[in-house]
């Protein structure tokens, strides 16, 4: 197994257990990208991995959204694997990916890294500890790695404007009940209910799993074309300098540190 450099990994069978770890609160950069394009070309060669669960070390934050003094960096890196500076076609690779993917979510999951648990084939939560959001329209900007696509099919044409337009933080149960995630357990239950229905489903022919996800995708996800939609007009926003203004105000108020700003965002936002 190739070392990472965000991604702590450990094997068990055809089981590939990665935990996110990327001090002080994982947000979403360049190391990170940089995994995810070497773990979906690993993936992609035929690697026997059946089933990749993906957790994180801090249980505080998942991955609470990008590093914004970061986002041509990782978007370049992400281009190495999609051809095109996206973190939403990467996030659409991911989805396409060789292995069924599994987001095992203990704290806060915004923002990009809301997408990127989306882009996973299922999503179970703490009851106690996650929380979500989709805080892009606090800024000006559209969710621009999948979030739009994802969400406006999981829950509806209600229940995703409001989700977007808002910029709040939606706690677990909210979300099981919304379509965000598959359900929401108890922290205590959640490593162990996940692990098992990944063990169950490692048992299970790999190409069977591969022909139900490549059905699956075929259905659920949007066309490439609206991915990268979303992707232009969330690097377009980043230029704005009424984004600009409020990434400036938000940084000043402890944003990106661990502390209050970020773990009770979706209240900041609304002060904004």
């Amino acid at each position: 197994m190739q070392e990472f450099e965000v991604l702590k990994t450990h094997i068990e069978g055809k089981i590939l257990f990665a935990a996110i770890d990327s001090p002080p609160i994982n947000l979403l950069g360049p190391g990170l990208v940089r995994d995810l394009v070497a773990l979906i070309q690993l993936l992609d060669k035929g690697e026997e991995y059946k089933v990749v669960v993906f957790s994180s070390a801090n249980p505080d934050y998942f991955i609470p959204h990008v590093d914004v003094t970061k986002i041509a960096e990782y978007r370049e890196i992400a281009g190495q694997l999609t051809g095109e500076p996206s973190l939403s076609l990467l996030y659409r690779r991911l989805s396409e990916t060789k292995a069924i993917t599994i987001a095992q979510i203990s704290g806060r999951v915004r923002g990009a890294g809301s997408e990127f648990i989306l882009a996973c084939d299922m999503r179970f939560a703490s009851r106690e500890r996650a929380v979500f959001g989709q805080l892009e329209a606090a800024f000006g900007q559209v969710a621009g790695s999948g979030g739009v696509q994802h969400l406006t099919r999981a829950m509806g044409r209600g229940r995703a404007f409001e989700v977007l337009t808002s910029s709040q933080d939606y706690d677990a149960d909210l979300a099981e009940r919304y379509g965000w995630i598959n359900r929401a357990l108890p922290d205590a239950e959640l490593e162990a209910f996940v692990t098992n229905l990944a063990r169950r489903i490692a048992k299970f022919p790999h190409q069977g799993l591969l022909d139900i996800k490549e059905r699956i995708n075929a259905i659920s996800l949007a066309p490439v074309e609206d991915y990268r939609k979303d992707s232009d007009l969330f690097g377009k926003a980043t230029q704005n300098p009424e984004t600009k203004e409020r990434y400036k105000t938000i940084l000043e108020k402890g944003f990106q540190l661990p502390g209050d700003t970020e773990l009770n965002l979706g209240e900041v936002l609304g002060t904004l």
